[in-house]
């Protein structure tokens, strides 16, 4: 639980919009995270409890998670629901129509308590290929309850970027309610297929610091908010808070207990690392020559390696990193500076 509120922390530090803290149904400590969450003055950030509509044939008073959920004391809630009807009919074991009414009912009584509600559509872009009219169904259902968001979850992950940007482009004609992006990783494309479901209209996206989440992960937003902010000009974050991100990733990794990978785009150790002579010399003319974006915008740093495969170059690079003035006409080391 401290590890969390750490992580908390660190996230309204960084600026995100929103800190899901949990199921506070589901176990002692994420309930505990709730009560504890209460006493931080965040400046950015609003806190929401996840959660899932009420199980079939009971009430939504009734029902334990949802009274979990007000417990919380969260101003924000998420509420899980099935989209896709193979789900209703085999996971739930319960008809398309109370479905409908778990969804109706339980969105409607936490509006009845003045509560934000986001709506997580589970299995959507399944569902919408298997049952497009029951899918829209679902959507406008839970719109017509009140909820605040729509987001559409790739809960399998196995979309791809087109399909993506297809499905959410004809909700986005059906549909009136703000629009959210919910993707898993299991093809790899969960930040391509974040990135374009916001082109098409999506204004929150669901993800994770480091991609971090079940099987394969989450959006990892530390891709998904500088190509946002840096490649198609979206504010995601406060002013200048952008350069925070590296630090922000390790730190959760370190909370974590992960390794950090090398190769993490935007955020990673070797994300600006050059090792060929040939890229460091163009590198040292031009810096746009080979990177992306300058380094510093995300609060990573420029490095350059000395292998086998250096140059000239990288030896120039590495002498003025560590302060050494070189002779480069051939005549050896004019003097050292420490």
């Amino acid at each position: 639980m401290d590890d969390k509120i750490k992580i908390a922390k660190k996230l309204d530090y960084l600026g995100v919009s929103y800190i899901e803290g949990g199921w506070p149904g589901s176990n002692p400590k994420d309930l505990e995270f709730f009560k504890q969450v209460q006493l931080l003055e965040l400046k950015s950030s609003r806190v929401a409890a996840f959660g899932s509509t009420r199980k079939p044939g009971i009430t939504v008073k009734q029902d334990s998670n949802v009274k979990a959920l007000l417990n919380s004391g969260a101003k924000t809630i998420t509420i899980v629901g099935k989209t896709w009807d193979f789900h209703v009919l085999r996971a739930l074991e319960t008809t398309l129509e109370e479905n409908l009414n778990m969804i109706r009912e339980t969105i409607s009584y936490l509006k009845d308590k003045d509560l934000e509600v986001i709506f997580d559509a589970e299995h959507f872009f399944d569902g919408f290929k298997n049952n497009t009219d029951y899918a829209l169904q679902v959507l406008a259902t839970a719109s017509a309850a009140g909820a605040d968001w729509l987001i559409l979850c790739d809960t399998n992950g196995g979309s791809m970027p087109w399909e993506i940007e297809a499905v959410v482009q004809e909700v986005g004609r059906q549909v009136q309610a703000p629009l959210g992006i919910h993707a898993h990783n299991d093809s790899g494309s969960a930040v391509g297929n974040s990135l374009v479901a916001v082109r098409q209209g999506c204004r929150q996206v669901q993800g994770t610091i480091n991609g971090y989440g079940e099987r394969c992960g989450n959006s990892d937003l530390c891709s998904v908010i500088p190509n946002l902010e840096l490649k198609m000009g979206l504010r995601c974050l406060p002013a200048d808070n952008l350069k925070l991100l590296s630090e922000v990733s390790h730190y959760v990794g370190e909370i974590a207990n992960m390794p950090h990978h090398n190769n993490q785009p935007f955020v990673g150790h070797g994300a600006f690392a050059h090792k060929g002579g040939i890229h460091v010399s163009a590198l040292l003319k031009d810096s746009q020559t080979y990177e992306h974006i300058n380094p510093e915008e995300v609060g990573n740093h420029r490095r350059v390696l000395v292998s086998e495969l250096s140059g000239l170059s990288n030896l120039l690079y590495k002498a003025k990193e560590l302060g050494i003035d070189v002779n480069t006409s051939g005549a050896g080391f004019q003097h050292h500076k420490y």
